[in-house]
C-alpha cells in the first residue's frame, strides 16, 4: 500500500513539475502572457482553396489582404505541395499564384496568417473611376429608370440615395420595380444595388471581407457596399443599410475583380476558418521581431490547422471539468449519474448559456422519462429500448428547435449541442434507478449531476481558465498529476463529516 502511494506520488510529482516548468519557459523565454490582462486579440485566419481539376494546366490566383482598417499581419504561411508558387505585387495589392502542368485529383491549397488590429483606421483613399452604365434589357431599363427617379425624389444626395435603395430592396414587400429587378437578376441583391447606382451615375463597388467569429469554420466572404458621395467614400451594409466599417469585419479585397481565380479547375470554393487568441502587446511585438525564437510553438496547438485549433479550444476545457467532477465526488461526496454526463452537460452549457441550457436539459429529460415509462410497459429488450429512447430524444430536440425558431428564440436553437447519446442513456439509467431505488435516489443523482455540471461550467467559462488551457496545454499534465494524488485519497468526504456530525459531538 505504501509502495503504491509512493509510486503515485513520484509520477504525480513529475507530471506537476513538468507542466509547471514548460509553462515557466513559455512565460519567461517566449513572453507569452500567463494572465489575459492587457492583451491584443490576435486572429489566426486559415484560407482553404478547394477545387476539382479539368483538362490542361492549372493556375490559381488568390488576392491577399492588404491590412486595411488598421490591421497588421504578424506572419503568413502558404501550403503549395507539388505546385509552383510565387507572390507577386500587382496594382491593388499582392496576389498569390499556384501553378501546375497537370492535376488528376481534387486538391486543397492553404494560406494561413496571424493578424491583429493595431488601430481602428478608416479605409484609405481609393481612385474614382468613370461609371459605366449597365447593359440592360428594355423592361429592366424601364424599371430601373422609374426606381432611380423615385429614389432621387426622396433622397438628398448619393449617400441617402444608396441607403434608401438598400432599404427598398431589403423590404419584405418591395415596390413593383424593385421586385421585378430582384426577380430578373440571377446574382446577389448587391449586384442589383451596384447596377442601380451605376445607372444613377454614382461610383460604387463592393468590399469583400470576413465576419470575425471565434471558432467559426467554413466561413465565406461577406460583402459591404462602398459608394462615393462626391467628397469621399462611405461604407454601407447592403442588408441593413448601416454605415461604417464594422468592428468585426476583416477587409480582404476592395474594388472590382474576383478574390479567387482558378483556371484549369472547376467547382472551386474559398473558405475560411478562424480562431481568436489573446496575447500581450509585448508578445505581439516580439513575434514580429523574433519569429525564429518561437520554434517551440511549432510543436504546440498553434501548429495545428485552424479548424482543429477551434475544436481543441473546447476540448482542452474538458480536463478542467473532469477535475471538478473528481473533487466533487471524491472529496465532497456528491453523487452523480456517471462521470462523463456532468462533463458533457457542462460543455453543452458553454454553447447554450447556463439558464437556457438548464431549461433545455430539464425539458428533454422530463419528457424523456415520461416516454420511457410508457416504453417499459412494452417489455422491450435493453438494446431496443435504448435505441427507442435515442430516437425519441432526437425527435424531441428537433421539435424543440422548430418551436424555438418559430417563436424567435435563437438561443434555444443551440439544443443540438447537447450530446444525444448521453441524454438517452441518462434517461434510461434514471428510469431504471427509479424502478429499483425510487424517486428520491433519482433526484439525488440527477440533482448532483446538474450541480457538478453547473460548477464545471462556471469554472470553464472564466476567461483565465480558457486562456491557460489553450496557451499552456502542458498545465493539463500538472492537472493530471493532481488528479492522481486525489485518486489515492481514502479519508472522509465533506458530506460524511456533515452526516456523522452528531457522533463527533458525543465525544
Amino acid at each position: 500500500m505504501i509502495a503504491s502511494r509512493a509510486k503515485v506520488g513520484i509520477v504525480a510529482g513529475a507530471m506537476i513539475l513538468f507542466g509547471l516548468a514548460l509553462t515557466a519557459y513559455k512565460v519567461v523565454r517566449l513572453d507569452l502572457p500567463l494572465w489575459p490582462g492587457e492583451s491584443r486579440e490576435v486572429w489566426t485566419i486559415e484560407t482553404k482553396i478547394s477545387f476539382k481539376p479539368s483538362d490542361g494546366p492549372v493556375d490559381v490566383e488568390l488576392r491577399l489582404p492588404r491590412g486595411l482598417g488598421g490591421w497588421v499581419t504578424l506572419e503568413e504561411h502558404f501550403a503549395s505541395s507539388g505546385f509552383g508558387f510565387s507572390v507577386v505585387e500587382e496594382q491593388g495589392g499582392k496576389v498569390a499564384r499556384w501553378s501546375r502542368q497537370s492535376l488528376e485529383h481534387p486538391t486543397t491549397l492553404y494560406y494561413k496568417q496571424q493578424a491583429y488590429r493595431a488601430r481602428r483606421d478608416s479605409l484609405p483613399a481609393f481612385p474614382v473611376s468613370e461609371v459605366e452604365a449597365p447593359l440592360l434589357e428594355a423592361d429592366q431599363q424601364a424599371a430601373m429608370e422609374r426606381l432611380v427617379a423615385d429614389l432621387r425624389d426622396r433622397s438628398s444626395g448619393p449617400a441617402t440615395f444608396a441607403a434608401l435603395l438598400v432599404q427598398e430592396l431589403a423590404r419584405a414587400e418591395p415596390g413593383q420595380d424593385a421586385e421585378f429587378l430582384l426577380g430578373t437578376y440571377r446574382d446577389t441583391a448587391l449586384r442589383v444595388v451596384l447596377d442601380v447606382l451605376a445607372y444613377a451615375g454614382i461610383p460604387a463597388h463592393s468590399v469583400r471581407g470576413i465576419q470575425l467569429q471565434d471558432g467559426r469554420r467554413r466561413q465565406t466572404l461577406s460583402e459591404l457596399l462602398e459608394i462615393h458621395d462626391g467628397s469621399g467614400w462611405q461604407l454601407l451594409d447592403p442588408v441593413t443599410g448601416a454605415s461604417g466599417l464594422p468592428d468585426n469585419f476583416f477587409v480582404w479585397h476592395r474594388g472590382d475583380g474576383a478574390a479567387l481565380r482558378v483556371m484549369g479547375g472547376r467547382d472551386s470554393r474559398l473558405e475560411f476558418a478562424l480562431v481568436r487568441n489573446s496575447l500581450s502587446a509585448k508578445t505581439v511585438v516580439s513575434m514580429e521581431q523574433r519569429s525564429d525564437d518561437f520554434a517551440l510553438l511549432d510543436f504546440s496547438i498553434y501548429a495545428l490547422p485552424v479548424e482543429q485549433q477551434g475544436i481543441f479550444k473546447g476540448i482542452l476545457l474538458l480536463p478542467v471539468a473532469a477535475f471538478v467532477v473528481v473533487v466533487m465526488r471524491i472529496l465532497v461526496g456528491i453523487k452523480t449519474s456517471g462521470t462523463f454526463m456532468p462533463i458533457l452537460i457542462a460543455l453543452a452549457f458553454l454553447q447554450t448559456t447556463l439558464l437556457v441550457g438548464l431549461a433545455i436539459f430539464l425539458t428533454l429529460v422530463s419528457v424523456g422519462l415520461w416516454i420511457r415509462s410508457w416504453l417499459s410497459h412494452l417489455n422491450l429488450l435493453l438494446v431496443a429500448r435504448v435505441s427507442a429512447v435515442v430516437i425519441v430524444v432526437i425527435l424531441l430536440m428537433a421539435v424543440l428547435a422548430l418551436i424555438s425558431y418559430k417563436l424567435g428564440l435563437d438561443q434555444a436553437l443551440t439544443v443540438t449541442f447537447f450530446p444525444t447519446i448521453i441524454l438517452a442513456w441518462t434517461i434510461e439509467r434514471m428510469s431504471i434507478l427509479w424502478e429499483e431505488e425510487g424517486g428520491r435516489e433519482v433526484m439525488v443523482q440527477g440533482g448532483g449531476s446538474l450541480l457538478v455540471a453547473v460548477m464545471a461550467y462556471l469554472i470553464m467559462s472564466v476567461g483565465v481558465v480558457e486562456h491557460l488551457t489553450f496557451n499552456f496545454p502542458e498545465l493539463l499534465v500538472s492537472l493530471l498529476g493532481v488528479i492522481l494524488l486525489i485518486g489515492k485519497y481514502t479519508g472522509y468526504r465533506l458530506s460524511e463529516l456533515y452526516r456523522f456530525r452528531d457522533m463527533a459531538n458525543m465525544k
